[in-house]
């Protein structure tokens, strides 16, 4: 599948706001934290950070946060939840980091990602991702386990 990645319009972050992925990944469904979902519809806060992904035949497919935080580029990600567990996830993610290598020219990449995710840091860890530590976090109404990730760009 080749992507195609644009700055996401509002019409893609309500979409995006109401995808519901099964149990356990539940817990990165939008509407499973309001600030999460508050930031993904305001037009204001999501420009520049936000972009929407779309596959050859402009189907919305996922999406990218992009946050330059000094020499890094913060990235939170998603996939439509009817595509995730088929295989997407390396090349997806690949899309993503080309587009940030072009867009801000980081020195490094860094994620965090849910401990019990374990089919996506097997995919961060494929891509050259390593864990630099592990915190907890508060979200979704609980304190949850976290790994932070990076690799060079």
């Amino acid at each position: 599948m080749k992507f195609k990645i644009a700055p996401m319009s509002q019409a893609d972050a309500v979409a995006v706001a109401r995808w519901h992925y099964p149990d356990p990944y539940s817990f990165y469904d939008r509407t499973a934290d309001n600030d999460d979902a508050a930031l993904l519809l305001d037009a204001g806060r999501r420009k520049g950070r936000f972009f929407s992904v779309q596959d050859e035949k402009g189907k919305l497919v996922g999406f990218f946060e992009l946050q330059k935080l000094g020499n890094d580029v913060v990235i939170g990600l998603g996939l439509h939840p009817e595509l995730t567990g088929r295989g997407l996830g390396g090349d997806f993610l690949e899309a993503g980091i080309a587009f940030a290598q072009r867009k801000f020219r980081p020195a490094r990449f860094r994620l965090s990602v849910a401990t019990f995710n374990k089919r996506a840091i097997k995919v961060y860890e494929r891509a050259g991702f390593t864990t630099t530590r592990s915190f907890d976090h508060e979200t979704n109404g609980g304190v949850y386990r976290f790994l932070e990730m990076t690799r060079p760009a």
